[in-house]
């Protein structure tokens, strides 16, 4: 059985920036680390790994992005994972959600066209659409689920507990099948010094736009119907005035009550 593991890199959270004159994020000097909810997806598929191994499952990472990106893949070969590709092409700069979901869907088929199953994270904390999972479903024609936080693997279905609004559902779809997983149970590991000597023996293979049989019509910026236009940081918020009502409560309250006729919340 082969696990298709979906990642991502992605600057650290608290340490972007935007440039005020272009609007863009300022990259350079900023650490890149394996997108967290990608993390929780590998360590699913390590999880089904060890619970099934009478199914002797495949763990194989691929993403796509700059060279620099075989850092993220690095440390998914550390975590579990048995091999690792890296769609890595000048081809590929500028690509929305819909140019980087249809590389990876002809990466994916391309590369492992066997799968089974594909597990990614529910979103990337950079861009946070969480659009690239369905839409790779979609490209590869197959079911899929999403905000799972467990899965079970049952004869040729995938039962998924994912998280809504109100509680929790079981759903089930047949294999392959591609699923989208939240936190769950799961929880971001450090790698043994064991694990970390073991990857470097493991296969990291960069793969161009033409291995994958990927022309500037399917990917890249002049394939992506949509653009950003400009990023920005929200402003900052100024304090909220704090009522101390330990001392005078009765004056506390009547603060508080004028401050909601005055904005008009009552």
């Amino acid at each position: 059985m082969k696990i298709i593991v979906l990642v991502k890199q992605v600057p650290e959270a608290d340490k972007v920036a935007v440039n005020p004159e272009t609007g863009t994020l300022i990259r350079e000097g900023v650490a890149s680390i394996l997108n967290p909810f990608c993390e929780y997806a590998l360590d699913e598929a390590v999880r089904l790994k060890e619970e099934y191994p009478e199914k002797e499952i495949e763990v194989i990472a691929i993403s796509m992005g700059p060279p620099q990106a075989k850092s993220a893949l690095m440390r998914c070969l550390e975590l579990g994972a048995d091999r690792a590709y890296l769609l890595s092409d000048r081809k590929f700069a500028g690509s929305d959600v819909w140019a980087t979901s249809n590389a990876l869907s002809l990466g994916v088929k391309k590369l492992v066209p066997d799968f089974d199953l594909i597990l990614t994270g529910k979103q990337a904390i950079d861009g946070d659409t969480a659009q690239v999972p369905p839409e790779t479903a979609e490209h590869l024609g197959i079911p899929q689920i999403t905000y799972g936080v467990n899965t079970k693997i049952e004869d040729k279905k995938i039962v998924v507990k994912r998280e809504t609004e109100e509680g929790y559902q079981i759903v089930s779809t047949r294999l392959p099948a591609l699923v989208t997983m939240s936190k769950g149970s799961n929880i971001r590991r450090m790698p043994s010094m064991k694990q970390i000597l073991e990857a470097r023996k493991k296969t990291l293979e960069i793969v161009s736009a033409e291995d994958i049989g990927a022309d500037d019509t399917k990917v890249g910026l002049n394939a992506s119907p949509t653009q950003v236009a400009k990023v920005f940081a929200p402003p900052e918020k100024g304090g909220g005035e704090i009522i101390d009502g330990r001392e005078e409560p009765k004056l506390a309250a009547k603060k508080i009550f004028d401050f909601l006729i005055a904005n008009n919340f009552i």
